[in-house]
């Protein structure tokens, strides 16, 4: 599945997984932030931080009719305000996203998996 774009200088696919490394990416970047870590660790005690090849384990993206739905799973640092790393990861993904490729986001939900 992917973004099909068509320009007047022909036509652009972009795939789910650049979507999901784009909004890794900017989720990483964010203050308070570890890593990303796959959904699968939510019933694991230990979490795995992915590297950049495998941020579409923790990034869900699923395509409703004109508009995306992205899940995050996040690994967060200890001694820092989980509700305003969380909050500022929802906006700054979704800036980049919407940005970077003109998509319009229905939901972006983030999950603190585990702190480290």
């Amino acid at each position: 599945m992917a973004i099909a774009k068509n320009t007047k200088y022909g036509k652009i696919d972009v795939s789910i997984e650049a979507i999901a490394a784009v909004a890794g990416e900017s989720a990483t970047s964010c203050y308070g932030v570890v890593g990303i870590a796959p959904r699968s660790s939510l019933h694991s005690v230990i979490a795995e931080i992915l590297k950049k090849e495998s941020f579409a384990k923790g990034v869900i993206v699923s395509k409703e009719k004109n508009s995306y739905s992205i899940n995050l799973y996040l690994v967060i640092a200890r001694d820092v305000k989980i509700t305003e790393v969380l909050s500022e990861v929802q906006k700054k993904v979704k800036y980049d996203l919407e940005k970077t490729f003109s998509l319009k986001i229905k939901s972006l939900n983030v999950f603190a998996s585990d702190i480290k």
